[in-house]
């Protein structure tokens, strides 16, 4: 669990982060703060999963089930901007609550790779779908004309928003539970708990996130297409969620402020930008196991006991 951040810290970082997004004028800046933000959303609804004990894979998926689902209710449907994410946030939680009834009764290593086996399936399910643009993917996924000069307030309010929900769900009752199976399951059925079903509450909260998620990309981009949605999008956000630390769910924040900004200027690297990330976690992992917050941290209880 991380350090205890009350009420008023969300707000004055919530009001400093959204008063930034009113003074860019560029538009690569303004593109890289969306990036951040839906990354952000995405890395901490992956973290909200490995409460349980589980990595996530199958992110990717729900992000991308969000993105088809937002852009097929405005292109083809023809429905409502607001209706769009709210059913893209919908449509990802129903689909990983019946993933997960079927999935969770499985562990460790065998839930990474069925996760991983069904983001790939939905990504071909995409490009094999005509009516949602194969290949090609979908275009012409606009927010409202009057929205569009505030779509990055708009895009890291949203983001902000379910990170605090998820949030306060980690520090709830509820919370204690997710944190009571992964530290021993076996403890926690003999109390009377229904292990299953509170991993798909956990699974669908996080997915009804990365869907939302899916729906801001779509919204911010325009333009979708299955290679969006592959196993490095997980990869990516594991990332970030490994180099800020996952002991904090300031972690994933500020490992995803850090790498999509270094990020943005490896995209001259091409191919090589997926190594940028690799070696990311590489080094994290054996210089800082508890990443950037956890190393924080240290310094601040090292700083505390010479005081003492």
């Amino acid at each position: 669990m991380d350090d205890k951040l009350g009420l008023p810290y969300w707000a004055i970082g919530t009001a400093l982060a959204l008063g930034s997004t009113l003074l860019i004028g560029d538009p690569y800046i303004v593109s890289v703060v969306n990036l951040i933000s839906i990354a952000a959303l995405t890395a901490v609804s992956l973290r909200f999963v490995m409460l349980i004990g589980e990595l996530n894979f199958a992110t990717a998926a729900f992000v991308g089930i969000g993105a088809y689902t937002a852009g097929a209710a405005v292109t083809i449907l023809d429905w409502p901007f607001l209706v769009a994410i709210l059913l893209a946030g919908v449509v990802a939680a129903a689909v990983s609550a019946l993933f997960g009834f079927v999935t969770l009764k499985t562990k460790g290593p065998y839930f990474l790779l069925i996760s991983f086996a069904f983001t790939e399936a939905v990504r071909i399910v995409y490009s094999k779908s005509m009516f949602l643009g194969g290949n090609s993917g979908m275009v012409g996924i606009f927010p409202p004309l009057a929205l569009d000069p505030w779509m990055p307030t708009f895009i890291m309010a949203v983001s902000a928003a379910l990170i605090f929900a998820l949030y306060a769900a980690e520090r709830s009752d509820f919370g204690k539970i997710l944190i009571a199976i992964r530290d021993n399951e076996n403890v926690a059925r003999t109390v009377g708990l229904n292990i299953l079903l509170i991993k798909v509450a956990c699974f669908a909260l996080a997915s009804f996130a990365a869907g939302i998620a899916g729906s801001l990309h779509a919204f911010a981009n325009s333009v979708i297409s299955p290679g969006d949605f592959s196993y490095l999008l997980a990869a990516f956000a594991l990332a970030y969620v490994k180099v800020g630390g996952e002991d904090s769910i300031l972690g994933p924040i500020i490992g995803a402020v850090l790498l999509v900004s270094l990020g943005s200027y490896a995209l001259g690297l091409g191919g090589q930008e997926h190594i940028f990330y690799g070696a990311a976690i590489v080094l994290v992992v054996l210089l800082m196991p508890h990443g950037l917050v956890g190393l924080v941290r240290r310094g601040r209880d090292k700083l505390a006991q010479r005081r003492a």
